[in-house]
């Protein structure tokens, strides 16, 4: 009855619900895929290191944190405890480099692993050593795997993105690669009538900032319901862009200028793009660098 009275006397209120393209849709679910696949991986890593600091911290400080990387893979499977790793030659150590793809400095790295890997440290007892040993091989396993799914389901999200109709308004933005695109399209849908402006874009994403007053208060908080998702990829989207972007580079140096903190400028930035975005979809134009930042110069 209550939704039967909405369309009886407040239907001037309310618009038909946005309907996304089927290839939206299909960029939608393998993106969220992906993404999460990528979560599960940080998650996994996460668990790697911390077992690590309890009884190797050699190895997190070697492989400079990254232990999902390929270097600290084909290393940590090959020598998961601090007696194993330290037996490694520079061949073997080399031979797993080259294994894990890497192709230049293998030499200088090698030697620099090496050394790390020898560095004195507070011994545990051989039996107790080896059973720290066995988790990470279990998770090294784990992570391994899922670099691969990662690969296979970023191939097809380009693919998928890319026979979308406003793939090249996407791409044309700084920052937006293929993957960060195919989520932001996937997040904000492809219907043009589901934004009525760009702030109610960029309220949806999380963007935009919230302000409350009361008398002779005033204060300015981010938004924190919001897409997690699509923020995400926003928010890399935004870092990306300070190498692609002059006008990108001085709008956070400027910022950060004022006082805001990293993430702060980030997600100011990332709002200005979304803001760009919005307007670039709803004339069918690619963005442009002078256009968008000649104003802000001028001043």
């Amino acid at each position: 009855k209550l939704l039967a009275d909405l369309v009886r006397t407040d239907r001037h209120n309310h618009r038909q619900v946005a309907g996304d393209s089927e290839t939206a849709q299909s960029t939608q679910v393998l993106a969220r895929a992906h993404q999460s696949l990528i979560w599960d991986r940080t998650r996994h890593t996460n668990r790697l290191r911390n077992g690590l600091r309890e009884y190797f911290p050699a190895a997190d400080a070697a492989f400079s944190g990254e232990l999902a990387g390929m270097d600290a893979v084909g290393i940590l499977a090959k020598a998961p405890t601090p007696t194993e790793a330290a037996r490694l030659s520079q061949a073997q150590i080399r031979s797993a480099l080259r294994a894990g793809g890497r192709q230049r400095n293998i030499a200088t790295k090698a030697a620099e692993i090496q050394a790390l890997l020898r560095t004195d440290h507070t011994a545990a007892p051989p039996a107790v050593e080896a059973a720290y040993g066995a988790t990470p091989r279990s998770l090294i396993a784990i992570i391994v795997e899922l670099n691969r799914q990662i690969s296979m389901l970023e191939e097809e999200v380009a693919q998928v993105f890319s026979s979308h109709p406003d793939t090249d308004i996407y791409r044309s933005l700084p920052g937006f690669g293929p993957v960060i695109s195919a989520r932001v399209l996937a997040e904000f849908g492809d219907d043009p009538e589901r934004y009525a402006d760009a702030k109610s874009r960029r309220n949806y994403a999380g963007t935009s900032p919230l302000t409350r007053a009361s008398g002779r208060s005033h204060v300015v908080l981010a938004r924190w319901v919001r897409n997690r998702r699509l923020y995400d990829a926003l928010d890399q989207a935004a870092f990306c862009s300070l190498t692609q972007s002059p006008g990108c580079r001085h709008f956070y140096d400027q910022r950060r200028a004022k006082g805001d903190l990293h993430h702060q400028a980030l997600r100011a930035l990332a709002n200005r793009l979304v803001g760009y975005l919005h307007g670039c979809l709803k004339h069918r134009t690619q963005y442009n660098e002078h256009t968008a930042w000649s104003h802000r110069q001028q001043t």
